[in-house]
């Protein structure tokens, strides 16, 4: 059974479909106990415990800011997520207020390599 976090995360994402102007594939996957959206493999967006946060350029992540976002930080005294803001409740669920933002995420995570799952080491294989 898929967790809360990642059957909202795909509803919002449905929901956001139809406005959405990409032609990246976008997928949700578990992430920690939560959930993430992937487009073209990259991570842009994730809804977890703490919040619905986005990947995103500086500048926007200050706009963010001035508007009630907060940084990301997974937990209270951890590392804050320098890419990430926490995009306020309040907004949410205000797609108006929120598409353009995720279509820039996923325009910025494109920057990024895509990050491939290291090879574990065959068992019983001497080398």
């Amino acid at each position: 059974m898929a967790s809360p976090n990642l059957q909202s995360l795909r509803a919002l994402l449905e929901r956001m479909a139809p406005r959405l102007k990409t032609a990246a594939e976008v997928q949700c996957r578990p992430f920690f106990g939560g959930a993430a959206a992937y487009a073209d493999g990259r991570i842009f967006m994730t809804l977890t415990t703490v919040g619905l946060a986005l990947k995103l350029p500086e500048s926007s992540r200050m706009a963010w800011i001035d508007r009630g976002a907060r940084p990301l930080r997974y937990f209270p005294k951890g590392p804050i997520k320098k890419d990430y803001v926490l995009v306020p409740e309040s907004v949410g669920n205000h797609l108006e207020d929120l598409v353009p933002s995720v279509e820039e995420s996923i325009r910025f995570a494109q920057s990024f390599p895509v990050k491939r799952k290291a090879k574990s080491p065959q068992r019983g294989v001497n080398r």
